[in-house]
């Protein structure tokens, strides 16, 4: 039976299309502090120097929402959390509502500031897909055109009514119509043209780190073949002398027999593994421990012991899933690792467990524990401790800023797991009082479908081999 050709790898392995879950929570929660602050300059400039009657209980409702929204986006969520496309898009739609229920208050299209709702759609159109843009930028046309129909007008300290001429008011309403549409086109526009050239690099540089892969390991392949060609030929040889000299044992020529054929078979997946354009499938997936342990491998010999524990979960299949060896799965586990051997003080703990729908895997130590006040901080890049002393007596000459556990953290996210940080107890304990597993701990936990590999077949329910190396498909 023919095989199919193996696809090559997904040039975008960390998902670069889905703009939505890059935007960062905390990065929203600051753009509306900044926009609540200017909302109060701007209604108490107003209410003392210019505008008589104005609503100031409503308007304080209308700024106090965004004020509970924010507060509960601070304490309910991490620091770190990075919203999901249809999270970020109810962000900017409860921003886009806030500030119309505001402009209702204050005069409608009347209101200068009635241009600022362009704002969000803009951030939108910088941050989120295209049905998201254009679904915000729909509901703030619609909201902008109820606006300049039904608004409480403003009475001025003078006595007069603030009202627009009617052309001066349909001009205001075009104008912020095409504002929306062009100026969220325009960067929407020059956000995908720099996504586009982003992925397009990162492809480049997968495409020639995958040849430079495959050149050397066509390299060690040839090595290997070189050498073994003697030792393949003289076995060869000497079986056939014994096929001629074992003619009347039957039993003793089958064996001979074998061992000829082994050889031919030996000689024969050398050439294959060493033929430009074929794919070793003992490189696509691995057992789920022999994984961890290739992500573990550089940091064995520093010292710390490594202590490895495979077991499936309760009621779980016994057999141990076989896991694709993502590069950014692989690269993401060993900074984890390396994280806890650089502060572990004598041992690390790598588990791992399965069930029918995950696969969970936790890396702890027995250090010092992550600093109480950063566990809320763990995966943004660029934190440096203050108290700095603790941490040089562990890691000399370390000046840490947190860009590994970002990476981590990232790159295991962009795969599909989820990721917690938590201490294995209270760091201010005592020695005696704190459990052996007593500092840093994570968990990673995917979705099995989003990992493990489709096994080739079974037999007897036995994994069945892996089968002659395929040609790779471009």
């Amino acid at each position: 039976m023919p095989h199919r050709p193996i696809p090559a790898p997904d040039p975008y392995p960390l998902g670069a299309r889905a703009r939505g879950d890059w935007v960062r929570l905390r990065t929203l929660i600051v753009l509306r502090w900044i926009a609540i602050a200017g909302q109060v300059i701007a209604l108490t400039v107003a209410s003392r120097t210019f505008v008589a009657d104005l609503d100031i209980g409503l308007c304080a409702v209308a700024i106090g929402a965004a004020v509970v929204a924010n507060l509960i986006a601070t304490f309910a969520y991490p620091k770190t959390k990075r919203l999901s496309e249809t999270e970020a898009m109810l962000t900017q739609l409860f921003d886009i509502v806030q500030l119309a229920f505001l402009i209702y208050l204050t005069g409608g299209l009347h209101n200068p500031f009635a241009l600022l709702i362009i704002v969000p759609v803009t951030i939108s159109a910088t941050a989120l897909e295209l049905r998201s843009t254009l679904f915000l930028g729909a509901v703030a046309a619609m909201l902008v055109t109820l606006l300049a129909f039904w608004h409480v007008p403003l009475t001025l300290k003078s006595g007069e009514v603030l009202d627009l001429p009617a052309l001066h008011l349909f001009g205001f309403w075009l104008a912020i119509q095409i504002g929306l549409v062009f100026l969220a086109g325009y960067a929407y526009r020059i956000t995908e043209e720099i996504h586009s050239m982003a992925d397009a690099l990162a492809a480049t540089q997968m495409a020639l780190a995958r040849e430079q892969k495959l050149t050397d390991l066509g390299g060690v392949v040839a090595a290997a073949a070189h050498e073994l060609g003697t030792p393949l030929a003289t076995i060869k040889l000497v079986s056939g002398e014994l096929m001629e000299e074992l003619d009347g044992q039957p039993e003793l020529l089958e064996d001979a027999r074998l061992i000829r054929e082994q050889a031919d078979r030996c000689r024969d997946i050398l050439q294959s593994m060493g033929r430009a354009g074929k794919d070793d499938l003992m490189m696509r997936s691995a057992p789920l421990s022999a994984v961890l342990r290739e992500a573990a491998e550089p940091h064995q010999g520093r010292g710390k012991e490594i202590v490895f524990e495979v077991a499936p979960g309760p009621g779980s299949d016994q057999r141990q899933p076989s896991i694709h060896r993502r590069p950014e799965v692989i690269h993401g586990l060993r900074n984890l690792v390396q994280n806890a051997v650089d502060f572990a003080e004598g041992r690390v703990w790598v588990s791992a467990g399965w069930s029918d729908a995950e696969i969970v895997v936790r890396i702890a130590d027995d250090g010092p524990g992550f600093p109480p006040q950063l566990i809320g901080r763990i995966g943004d890049p660029f934190v440096r401790r203050r108290e700095a002393a603790s941490e040089d007596a562990v890691r000399p000459e370390y000046r840490g800023m947190g860009l590994g556990l970002f990476i981590a953290k990232t790159l295991l996210e962009r795969s599909g797991a989820r990721l917690a940080f938590w201490n294995g107890s209270d760091p201010f304990l005592s020695d005696s009082e704190r459990p052996e597993r007593r500092g840093a701990a994570v968990e990673v936990v995917w979705p099995r479908a989003a990992l493990a590999a489709q096994e080739p077949g079974r037999e007897g329910g036995t994994r069945a081999g892996l089968g002659e190396n395929r040609p790779i498909r471009a």
